[in-house]
């Protein structure tokens, strides 16, 4: 398995517009840390993003040796909102991100079965360039479950359409995210997205990766382990505001697990 670094880390608290950091520092840490790619979203690099800026972002990771893991093309699909889905309606925008960076995944939103179609063609044109496409388990959305997000993939049935796996967003909607679980995401499995919480008894508290009470990641790296995966590994979020800190406690956390 390989570790990726989110750029939401950077992201301002409450907002996934706004950046507390600049992508050349954010960049830096990455690489310092010992991180192989870097997760890409809007809020540093996007459709709305000037060509030449793209161009320089691609040329610096290229001199620190990092990948694109994943790219988040737009706002709306990590605010999950009913604007969400939009970018199925023209995804061609979102495969040109993709190539510019030279990555093969991006992330899309669905909320609704008539947005089945719509990834049905986003996965065909994706599919022309060599792009995957992929759906994170997110609450209000149609990957919720277990059972629904497996329903979808099989409805979408497309070999570049499968599955981000988020055990945060599972276990907030009720669900199990443990072995059973993942053999049952195995065969749509295309990258797996970690943050950590815990209930508090009125909502939802977050942790850091490496707290107790929250994401049991032992469970979770044994499952991985026996399903065979061995695609990317990202660090999502962390309740830490520093950056810095954020990237490298998470990082530590989960190279002692990968082993």
């Amino acid at each position: 398995m390989k570790l990726s670094l989110s750029v939401r880390v950077a992201e301002a608290p409450g907002s996934k517009e706004e950046t507390v950091m600049r992508i050349e520092q954010l960049v830096g840490i990455a690489a310092q840390t010992g991180y192989e790619a870097v997760c890409m979203r809007a809020s540093q690099i996007g459709i709305q993003t000037p060509l030449e800026e793209i161009t320089g972002v691609r040329q610096l990771l290229k001199s620190r040796s990092l990948q694109v893991s994943m790219v988040t093309g737009d706002f709306p699909i990590p605010i999950n909102d009913h604007r969400g889905p939009n970018a199925l309606r023209n995804i061609t925008p979102y495969l040109d991100l993709a190539d510019m960076l030279e990555t093969d995944l991006i992330r899309i939103a669905m909320k609704k079965e008539e947005d089945i179609v719509w990834a049905r063609r986003s996965a065909d044109e994706a599919a022309e360039r060599q792009i995957r496409v992929a759906h994170q388990s997110h609450t209000k959305s149609l990957f919720e479950t277990v059972e629904g997000s497996v329903n979808v993939i099989e409805a979408v049935a497309r070999p570049n359409f499968g599955l981000i796996y988020e055990p945060s967003n599972l276990m907030m909607c009720g669900q199990t995210y443990g072995l059973e679980t993942l053999k049952q995401f195995a065969p749509y499995l295309f990258n797996v997205y970690f943050q950590n919480y815990r209930p508090d008894g009125t909502g939802y508290r977050q942790l850091r990766l490496q707290d107790k009470g929250g994401i049991n990641f032992d469970q979770i790296f044994e499952g991985l382990d026996q399903i065979g995966y061995r695609g990317y590994v990202t660090v999502h979020d962390s309740p830490l505001a520093d950056t810095e800190q954020a990237a490298i406690q998470s990082y530590n956390y989960l190279k002692q697990l990968i082993g």
